[in-house]
């Protein structure tokens, strides 16, 4: 076992002993980044304590990540905090239109959410962003590899290797590099998550791709009765996905279905699924569209980000620019 691996062993922890790290192990928390992305009511369940100890682990476990700069800490300087953001990876989406909105690409450290009408390009962002992340860093990639959960049987190989054919990689070993998991229900899909972890740090992953986030809710969740159900649970899975951007330092892209809102009578009643519990946990949040042969690209919720359009096409080479909008570039 490497250095790194023995730093972050559960019984590297004061009050872990061979007990309560075997009760660990046996609900999937194998090490201190599984445990710091765990919730406490999953630790005193796997732990069979009180919910006050649960939380006394888990912060143990997150000041354990601070002292190996895999976190930051409470209280940290802005000036510092802004060099730190400066140095945050980006993975470019093959169009540099979409590029500029999301302010150099989709940042590691972060939930992105994108959400739109069947055949917006939802799913094509994602199979443009799973090449793009293993492509050089010169060339907005970040040489790592990807993890595709499909709730919804979105995911094709053949169209991963079309799209790394056309932008001059080798087709078999990007697709060497994402790791699809295909989730039949919402509690799978949980389970997928609580163990990614472990497939996050094997595989150097940069990416983790989840299309889409709330189908399995919407499906199984029917009528106002199951909601108050089906909100807590989108909520508790929706912030351990957060955490898991934050504590391993990847890119988390979520894609979302759309409704119509009834009591819109002026302007677009296009609405996101999942409520306020996905809107308050998605750092960025871009709203697709069709426009003709294009697709625009809105900017909807964002820290600091403006809040504006951008124009991109879907062609062989997945995510890419208008003709009109490279020749004027060149």
């Amino acid at each position: 076992m490497s250095e790194v691996d023995e730093e972050l062993e559960l019984d590297s922890l004061p009050g872990v002993g061979p007990a309560t790290k075997q009760k660990l192990n046996d609900a999937g928390i194998l090490t201190i980044l599984d445990l710091a992305t765990s919730g406490p009511s999953d630790i005193a369940d796997a732990v069979d304590i009180d919910i006050a100890k649960a939380v006394e682990l888990n912060n143990k476990a997150r000041k354990k990540l601070v002292e190996l700069k895999r976190l930051e800490p409470d209280f940290i300087n802005a000036a510092d905090l802004l060099a730190k953001r400066k140095a945050i990876d980006r993975v470019s989406t093959g169009s540099k239109n979409l590029d500029d909105l999301l302010g150099g690409g989709v940042e590691t450290w972060a939930m992105t959410e994108f959400y739109g009408e069947f055949g917006s390009g939802k799913s094509q962002i994602c199979h443009t962003l799973c090449v793009m992340v293993q492509a050089p860093r010169g060339q907005g990639g970040l040489e790592g590899g990807a993890v595709y959960i499909d709730t919804e049987g979105t995911f094709r190989p053949e169209r991963i290797a079309e799209i790394a054919e056309a932008r001059g990689m080798d087709q078999e070993k990007v697709l060497s590099g994402i790791t699809v998991a295909r989730a039949y229900n919402s509690a799978h899909q949980e389970l997928i998550v609580k163990d990614l972890g472990q497939v996050l740090e094997q595989k150097k992953v940069k990416l983790v791709i989840l299309d889409s986030a709330v189908a399995h809710y919407r499906a199984e969740f029917v009528g106002r009765g199951t909601l108050a159900e089906r909100q807590q649970r989108l909520n508790k899975f929706m912030h351990q996905l957060l955490r898991t951007a934050e504590v391993y330092n990847v890119a988390v892209v979520v894609t979302n279905q759309v409704q119509a809102a009834p009591d819109s009578f002026f302007g677009d009643p296009t609405r996101p699924t999942g409520g306020h519990v996905v809107a308050h946990t998605s750092t960025y949040r871009i709203y697709l569209r069709k426009a003709a042969k294009n697709r625009i690209a809105r900017m909807v919720d964002s820290p600091y980000h403006p809040e504006r359009d951008a124009v991109f096409m879907l062609d062989e080479r997945g995510v890419d620019d208008p003709a009109e909008d490279t020749a004027r570039k060149r």
